[in-house]
């Protein structure tokens, strides 16, 4: 009985390691990195170094909720939605790093389009202070099937819903970045 015992007990250790070591991977594969370029389309436009760390994206059950929101008291509804959400990621332009609060990706025709948006404008040298209201960070990415593309970052901005549910922003000062190079590494 006592060889049984330890055979079950065994066979019980290696099913946990197992499990432990997938649930790793699993948990490691949903990350991703990407990195680009950063110009801002006014003034000096010298690239500075992008890093955007997704550690999980949006359930579309926290979207339609952001969306929804959004909808019905705009901007500020949203931020203090976002606000009280833990973080999904990270944006790093330089030294600099913003949290990100929501990060949704959809399949798209030539290979998927990432959207973040952070609770906060996102730190990035050379822009002013946000005016009152300009609350919210946004990126968006359209990566290829090989994992290159390209996108915009928009440091502060206000956003609302147009009635096909995508995100319409009104950006502050008219201050977009340009994102080039854009490199997806981990899950493509």
């Amino acid at each position: 009985m006592r060889s049984n015992d330890f055979a079950t007990a065994m066979r019980l250790g290696v099913s946990c390691v197992l499990f432990l070591t997938c649930g790793v991977s699993q948990a490691q594969a949903q990350a991703d990195t990407f990195t680009a370029a950063a110009a801002v389309t006014s003034g000096d436009a010298a690239n500075v170094p992008l890093t955007i760390v997704v550690q999980r994206y949006t359930s579309d059950g926290k979207r339609k909720i952001l969306v929804d929101a959004l909808k019905k008291d705009g901007t500020q509804a949203a931020r203090a939605l976002l606000a009280r959400e833990r973080d999904v990621g990270s944006v790093q332009i330089g030294d600099r790093r913003t949290p990100i609060k929501y990060v949704y990706a959809r399949e798209t025709l030539t290979g998927r389009q990432v959207t973040a948006v952070t609770a906060q404008p996102i730190a990035f040298a050379g822009v002013v202070t946000p005016a009152a209201e300009f609350d919210l960070g946004l990126v968006i990415l359209d990566v290829d099937a090989s994992g290159t593309g390209r996108g915009d970052l928009v440091p502060a901005t206000k956003i609302r819903v147009n009635d096909e549910g995508a995100f319409e922003t009104e950006d502050y000062n008219g201050v977009v970045v340009r994102l080039s190079n854009v490199a997806a590494k981990g899950r493509k």
